[in-house]
């Protein structure tokens, strides 16, 4: 059984009030209701009609378990607290599996193996995903108020992630790409500008320009798969490396596109989070940064 943990900062509010407001769905608001046992306050069993008292330690339990086949691999992690596990994700490795041959040899595998050594019997909880060659700062929720939290605060938009990537060209001045993506219908795993496809929103900004690329800074209004990619490609500035979209592989072997830079606010501690994952060798050597 998961035993999850939350110190109430400020008292007044229901258990219920105060898992909604974690934007937790509704069936596990259920369960939480219809569950004896499954809440606490200061160990006691408790109901979702019960006020919190600041400094009350508010306990969820529920059957999550260690889900996932662990996998004995390094993991650089840049925070770690009660609540949130963020790293900076490598190149060459999936997020999860993606249902073909790669099913226990991905990053939520080491993630699996990093909290069974801690002690950790509870499931992976990615909030987000990037590419396979996209490299960057990653956000894992270790509770499921925390899960639904981010998760609600990405699809709102609240979540401010920002790129770095390199693309082929010089790019004079920022740009706003307004354009909507949907799956290209001829190639597997590929999407394409399309105007009934969903809507996207990437601002450009430049940060260095080169004789033959320009460094981007990105950020995201909309969260498409393959967005920022997609979007390059189709001002005709696909990314460095990115083969999928129109890039080549004389100056970089993978897509150049790292997230680097991400914050939120975080209700635990009711403070402004912000995270920095340093470049990876292969694009600071293009930004002569080394």
């Amino acid at each position: 059984m998961a035993i999850y943990n939350y110190k109430i900062k400020k008292g007044g509010m229901n258990v219920l009030d105060f898992i909604s407001s974690f934007f937790l769905g509704k069936e596990k608001i259920k369960y939480y209701k219809n569950t004896k046992g499954s809440v606490l306050i200061n160990g006691n069993i408790a109901k979702l009609s019960d006020v919190l008292e600041t400094n009350d330690v508010l306990t969820l339990q529920n059957d999550d378990k260690l889900d996932l086949k662990p996998l004995k691999k390094k993991i650089n992690i840049i925070y770690e607290d009660d609540h949130y596990l963020i790293i900076n994700k490598p190149i060459n490795i999936l997020v999860h599996s993606d249902g073909n041959q790669n099913v226990d040899n991905n990053l939520v595998n080491a993630v699996a193996y990093y909290y069974q050594n801690k002690g950790l019997d509870i499931p992976v909880m990615y909030c987000h995903r990037l590419d396979k060659d996209t490299s960057g700062l990653m956000i894992f929720a270790k509770d499921p108020l925390t899960e639904s939290y981010i998760k609600a605060l990405i699809e709102s938009r609240e979540l401010h992630r920002e790129y770095l990537a390199i693309a082929s060209g010089v790019i004079d001045k920022n740009v706003v790409i307004n354009k909507g993506i949907g799956r290209d219908r001829h190639v597997n795993g590929k999407y394409r500008v399309s105007p009934d496809g969903k809507e996207a929103i990437t601002l450009v900004d430049v940060y260095k320009k080169f004789k033959k690329y320009t460094a981007v800074l990105v950020n995201l209004k909309t969260g498409r798969t393959h967005q920022i990619r997609v979007h390059m490609s189709s001002i005709g500035h696909p990314l460095l490396g990115d083969t999928l979209y129109g890039g080549n592989l004389n100056l970089m072997k993978r897509q150049a596109l790292h997230s680097y830079h991400v914050t939120f606010f975080d209700p635990h501690s009711e403070k402004n989070m912000e995270f920095f994952a340093k470049i990876p060798f292969d694009m600071a050597k293009l930004l002569e940064l080394n």
